[in-house]
């Protein structure tokens, strides 16, 4: 008998849970070849918006976490990964990799979410301070995370790109809202799924699908997001409009361009300092 294809729907990824778009709409996903492959949300402002109030929701406590228990989930994330390695496979060979480049980009993936997960009660050791000060006091320097981030994630990399932006974010204590690759929106997904089997909690991390034109608008302009990261090169009038929309609450934005991220620096501490505030507190000598 005839099989009839059952394409997959891949949903959005908000609050530790996998929603339809309000809207409905959807797009299709195509493979190397001009395939269809599958059905991706088509995601509105409202899930944008959505994802934002779960992000912030969940800031107090992921933020409170001590640095090593968020150690310990970053790497159960790069556990579970390797767990899944064959799908992850069958996702990036599907939109035109190679299998040594999928599984260059899976190993690449792993070690770099370990690698966030060994600085992350490291980073403030190297990067906070004890200042001198021409008084009796102590005087101490440290990091806090600022917030809710907005992560606009590399086309071109769905997969290895997308771990190393939020794998610096969670590091660092902040909760984050992904543009996933419009291209390549599969990946993202998978990794979402993922996530919600490696006990980061729900609204650390939300991950939204569509078209990068219609949505950038709208976590730029939110009032409650606090940073913008974006690495691709952007079309000039869409940085203009990131740009005249974060300035509205003073929005941190990071334009960090990364042509390879195989490459030695596209791994860095700096990449969770960025994400953070520095607190100075003064206490007295000899009370």
């Amino acid at each position: 008998m005839s099989h009839l294809e059952v394409l997959k729907t891949y949903k959005m990824f908000i609050g530790g849970q996998f929603p339809r778009t309000e809207s409905g709409r959807f797009y299709k996903v195509h493979n190397s070849n001009g395939e269809l492959l599958a059905n991706a949300c088509l995601g509105s402002r409202k899930d944008v918006r959505n994802a934002v109030q779960t992000a912030r929701g969940a800031f107090g406590g992921w933020s409170k976490r001590n640095a090593y228990n968020r150690g310990q989930i970053l790497y159960r994330i790069a556990e579970m990964m390797e767990s899944r390695r064959a799908e992850f496979m069958k996702e990036l060979t599907q939109i035109g990799f190679s299998d040594k480049e999928a599984e260059a980009d899976i190993n690449a993936s792993i070690d770099r979410l370990i690698y966030y997960a060994g600085w992350t009660d490291k980073y403030q050791q190297v990067f906070g301070s004890v200042n001198p000060v021409a008084s009796a006091h102590f005087n101490f320097s440290i990091l806090e995370p600022t917030g809710v981030v907005g992560l606009i994630a590399p086309e071109e990399s769905p997969l290895l790109g997308l771990t190393s932006m939020i794998a610096s974010v969670l590091a660092g204590g902040n909760t984050c809202v992904v543009l996933a690759s419009e291209k390549y929106p599969l990946p993202s997904i998978v990794f979402a799924e993922v996530l919600n089997t490696s006990d980061v909690p729900g609204g650390v991390v939300n991950i939204i699908t569509g078209k990068r034109q219609e949505l950038v608008e709208h976590l730029a302009g939110h009032m409650d997001v606090n940073a913008l990261c974006y690495t691709d090169k952007l079309p000039t009038d869409m940085v203009t409009q990131i740009d005249e929309l974060a300035a509205e609450n003073i929005k941190r934005i990071l334009k960090k361009p990364v042509n390879d991220w195989n490459a030695e620096d596209a791994e860095s501490p700096y990449y969770i300092t960025q994400f953070q505030e520095t607190k100075t507190t003064w206490h007295p000598v000899g009370f």
